[in-house]
């Protein structure tokens, strides 16, 4: 028995899920993705409509090329996936490798003004 009063070989099974995966058993126990950085606005959008049977293609990874058939956020396909965006990040990692799928990152604040302008903004608002 455990602490839960459970017999322990139930203790790993959800009633609508199956047997409980562990984050790194999905990823092998790697906690950073082979290539990129992905934030979690980051656009993913799948290359080819169907990955079949590839070799080295868990059933999370062909989950999401499935779901980046249309465009989808890096924090939206965590939600859709129910993994944390840690593991869809290191999966994302293994599928641009690939070439499976592509990752527009967001835009930098190039375009925006410096820090320094909207404090002065502010202080000027607080002293109306």
């Amino acid at each position: 028995m455990t602490v839960q009063g459970e017999p322990a070989e139930h203790q790993w099974v959800d009633d609508h899920a199956g047997p409980v995966v562990r984050p790194y058993a999905v990823t092998r126990g790697r906690a950073r993705p082979v290539t990129g950085t992905f934030d979690l606005i980051s656009l993913v959008t799948a290359t080819r409509a169907d990955v079949g049977a590839e070799i080295g293609l868990g059933p999370e990874h062909v989950a999401i090329v499935g779901l980046c058939q249309r465009m989808q956020s890096v924090a939206e396909i965590a939600a859709h996936l129910d993994l944390p965006v840690g593991t869809i990040r290191v999966l994302l990692g293994d599928l641009v490798a690939r070439n499976l799928v592509q990752v527009r990152e967001p835009r930098t604040s190039a375009g925006l003004p410096d820090n320094s302008v909207f404090e002065a903004v502010i202080n000027g608002l607080r002293a109306l």
